[in-house]
């Protein structure tokens, strides 16, 4: 018998027309255009006040200008950056260094102080208060700020008051070289303190109960369970204070203007008042400039080796 009936055919696949992915490319083009609209005005304004001045300020570091007219722009070459190391430049020494040393001084004395306030918040009541009154520095005005602790630091301020009644005598803080830098290294570490302690807080609260309970069981003292597990599950906030902190030493200006004009002599020159001085003092933009791309570098090179030294300490443990 023939088999009359026909093979069973199978309809082709059918293919979306390309104009659907067309379709696809032109909505994916419209929401970029539309995307790109709306972050148009934050764009403008990063440009206009960011990328142009910070060009502006590379082309100056090059070159000489006393800040009036454009077109008395002279290109330099590197002698702006060959000037601040020369000898007899104050740039180095003791400008830079007052600098680190004061950055340095504001990380010791801020992350020592907000690691102790925070344990001791910690496990007090009425945490909120506490947090509360410690960040009060950080919403007053550094003028005032400034101000404050200048009269504190008068010889018949609080702070000689206070050495007087314990028998120490009066120590002249502001007027004396030796000891302008430390003291209003103390006054930026309280300052700036508050900020830490929040971030600190909340490191603490992130840490799981448990491992104390452990510790408790196995009988660790309470500096054991703070350096084998506070401060290492602490790293992470550790290392953003750390940083913070440091920009912010690195950067002050404000205070120093306030409470010692840099002075006695040089003994509080630093960074950033050197660079005010250069160009709204001496009118020589091309330095300051070049003072400030050095800052640059100086801050970078810090930032990337406290990150560095975190994460392997990280890895270690």
């Amino acid at each position: 018998m023939v088999n009359t009936l026909a093979p069973e055919t199978t309809a082709p696949a059918t293919r979306r027309p390309q104009r659907t992915a067309t379709g696809r490319d032109r909505a994916r083009r419209r929401q970029s255009a539309v995307a790109y609209l709306f972050l148009a005005p934050a764009l403008l304004f990063f440009a206009a006040f960011l990328v142009l001045p910070l060009g502006f300020a590379l082309l100056l570091s090059t070159s000489r200008w006393a800040g009036f007219d454009l077109s008395d722009i002279r290109p330099v070459g590197a002698a702006n950056f060959t000037g601040l190391f020369a000898d007899g430049s104050t740039f180095l020494a003791p400008v830079l260094t007052n600098t680190l040393l004061f950055a340095l001084g504001t990380v010791a004395l801020a992350l020592a102080g907000s690691v102790l306030v925070a344990t001791c918040i910690d496990k007090l009541r009425l945490q909120g208060l506490w947090r509360t009154l410690y960040f009060l520095p950080m919403v007053t005005t550094v003028v005032a700020v400034g101000n404050v602790w200048k009269y504190m630091y008068e010889p018949g301020g609080l702070v000689n008051g206070v050495l007087n009644a314990l028998g120490l005598g009066s120590v002249a803080f502001l007027q004396d070289p030796h000891t302008a830098l430390p003291a209003v290294v103390v006054v930026q570490a309280w300052a700036s303190a508050g900020s830490a302690v929040l971030v600190l807080t909340a490191g603490l609260k992130s840490v799981p109960g448990t491992y104390y309970e452990a510790a408790a069981l196995d009988g660790a003292g309470a500096v054991t369970v703070f350096w084998r597990i506070t401060l290492p599950l602490l790293r992470p906030s550790l290392l953003f204070v750390c940083v913070t902190q440091f920009l912010t030493g690195l950067q002050s200006f404000a205070l120093i203007t306030v409470m010692t004009k840099g002075g006695p002599g040089n003994a509080t020159a630093v960074a950033a008042l050197e660079m005010y001085r250069q160009a709204f003092s001496y009118g020589d933009w091309g330095t300051a400039s070049a003072a400030a791309f050095v800052l640059f570098v100086v801050v970078l090179v810090i930032t990337l080796g406290q990150l560095w030294l975190f994460r392997r300490r990280g890895e270690d443990t």
